[in-house]
């Protein structure tokens, strides 16, 4: 018999559960669907969040063919395979056949270059899926020619409406009285993973002897303690750990995140997934204030590359202890997030004519690069000009924090440009 998440594995969007950003009324990819004009994504998102299902929902409503590949057990052969497949079925159909790759950041660059050309002349559309941050794990030609698309965990609501889905609609579950009197286990188990909620439930019916069925937070954790293989470490405690991991760094307790961080090692993590945070950690919340920390994360990442377990858990923790001891600043992390909001709101500004390049005489003419001024020519390589858009030239985006070392690059900035950067 197949397991339950299977069984209730929903085949359109009306049954689909969660993500109403993406497939709500007028969403993104609900528009896509209904108009039959699918162009290749990837579906960023935690385990068990309806990646795989929507991807097969898009099959079946456009009728076309569907094709799917495991980064896991998948070579360039098989991808080669599948797109000669893929060309054929062209004769039958007008709409690209669906490529779907689940675990797209096990495959190796070439892998994915092998997929780019078939990708770029409209051979496949290829729909990825990904529980790691494609910028990590995607080649950047494969990504620029794919839209990206987060996927959030299940809330409580969603997974509510699947559990009373189940005990009302699955032809197995409904032979028997099942009570969901307690939830709390099952919610805190799963962790917004719809696929793990409906094994846990699955578990805890087929341990009981009776018709009538009570699920009690007491039963379900009684259960799952009979049967710790009955949910896995990519769920709620996964994500909760890391979290516990990077708040411990960035509160600068070296003795804490050394513990998430043995927690995660004793847990079977991937270290590159450690190395991986402490990089992030090291950008976003020690930043500026000891710019060597990201220097020590990326070597640790290199060592993690070169060396594997068990001694890289030794780089990595020599990394875990410099970061959580290291002053921190976040305002380079600040800065740019304010950058990207004031592009998104004042568009495409000009670029001042003093700062164009002038390769042409005619653009000369037209003032290119007129009036710039070659810093080294100046007395300390420095001369004050406008760098910013003439409608911007005087906001500030950067906000020391002055920490010892950020101070210096603060005194620094006054020096060269006065009351601009004079903190209000």
């Amino acid at each position: 018999m197949e397991p339950l998440a299977e069984r209730l594995r929903p085949k359109t969007l009306d049954e689909y559960i969660g993500q109403k950003h993406l497939v709500g009324e007028g969403a993104v990819l609900r528009n896509m669907i209904e108009t039959g004009r699918i162009s290749s994504f990837i579906l960023w998102g935690p385990p068990g969040v309806g990646k795989t299902t929507l991807a097969q929902i898009i099959a079946n409503k456009l009728e076309t063919p569907f094709y799917t590949l495991s980064a896991v057990t998948s070579g360039v052969k098989d991808v080669r395979e599948v797109i000669e497949k893929a060309k054929n079925s062209r004769f039958f159909s007008s709409v690209s056949p669906i490529l779907f790759i689940d675990e797209i950041h096990r495959f190796s660059k070439s892998q994915q270059d092998s997929l780019l050309g078939a990708v770029e002349r409209g051979i496949v559309t290829l729909i990825g899926a990904t529980t790691e941050n494609p910028s990590f794990e995607v080649i950047r030609p494969l990504l620029s020619r794919c839209q990206l698309y987060v996927l959030k965990p299940l809330e409580k609501a969603d997974l509510d409406e699947l559990l009373q889905r189940a005990v009302t609609t699955d032809e197995e579950l409904k032979k028997l009285d099942i009570r969901l009197t307690e939830t709390a286990a099952l919610m805190r188990y799963s962790g917004g993973d719809a696929r793990k909620l409906l094994n846990i439930l699955q578990l805890v019916v087929e341990a009981e002897s009776s018709q009538t069925i009570e699920i009690t937070d007491k039963l379900v954790e009684s259960r799952l303690q009979q049967n710790p293989l009955a949910y896995d470490k990519q769920g709620e405690m996964h994500y909760d750990i890391i979290s516990a991991f990077i708040k411990s760094i960035r509160g600068s307790d070296p003795d804490a995140a050394l513990y998430w961080m043995a927690r995660m090692i004793e847990g079977g993590e991937d270290p590159q997934f450690i190395a991986r945070r402490l990089v992030i950690s090291a950008s976003e919340d020690i930043g500026l204030a000891n710019p060597n920390a990201l220097l020590l994360a990326n070597a640790a990442f290199d060592t993690v590359m070169k060396i594997g377990w068990p001694e890289a858990r030794i780089a990595l923790a020599e990394a875990c202890v410099y970061l959580a001891t290291s002053p921190k600043s976040n305002s380079a992390y600040c800065g740019i997030n304010d950058a990207l909001q004031l592009v998104k709101e004042t568009g495409n500004q000009p670029v001042p004519l003093h700062l164009r390049n002038a390769p042409t005489g005619l653009m000369k003419e037209l003032g290119y690069s007129d009036g710039y001024k070659y810093p080294h020519d100046y007395p300390g390589n420095f001369a004050q000009q406008q760098y910013m858009p003439d409608a911007l030239k005087n906001h500030r985006l950067w906000h020391a924090q002055h920490s010892p070392m950020e101070e210096k690059q603060y005194q620094q900035m006054l020096r060269l440009w006065g009351e601009r950067f004079k903190d209000n």
